[in-house]
């Protein structure tokens, strides 16, 4: 049977450099997870949030419009996905931005929809 695609030496050698550059799928289940933890609302918004600066819960609540437990159930989630990391200082801990890519992304899509005008 004759493919049907007229492009089949150039969709060949595409083939090809994707399969060459394909990261192991290991790594792409860890972009898999990122993306998805980013891409829930309140922890995008969070997000959006420590993008100004180092914050604690109590003021990650007020920035994103949320309870202090909702806030740090999804905190939890950013952090083990190694988007968010803390520290302590004295009785609060604070927290900041550990991966600066998946703010360039944010950053980029918010450029795109024009968000910053």
């Amino acid at each position: 049977m004759k493919d049907p695609c007229e492009h089949i030496t150039e969709h060949q050698n595409i083939v090809a450099q994707a399969k060459a550059t394909m990261p192991p799928e290991e790594a792409v289940e860890v972009m898999a997870a990122r993306f998805k933890a980013v891409s829930e609302p309140s922890r995008l918004k969070i997000l959006l949030a420590l993008s100004s600066g180092e914050l604690c819960v109590e003021h990650i609540a007020e920035a994103v419009g949320g309870s202090q437990s909702a806030v740090s159930h999804q905190l939890k989630t950013l952090k083990d996905n190694r988007i968010i990391k803390c520290r302590r200082e004295g009785k609060n801990i604070l927290y900041s931005v550990d991966d600066e890519h998946i703010m360039t992304m944010i950053k980029v899509a918010k450029e795109h929809l024009h968000c910053d005008e």
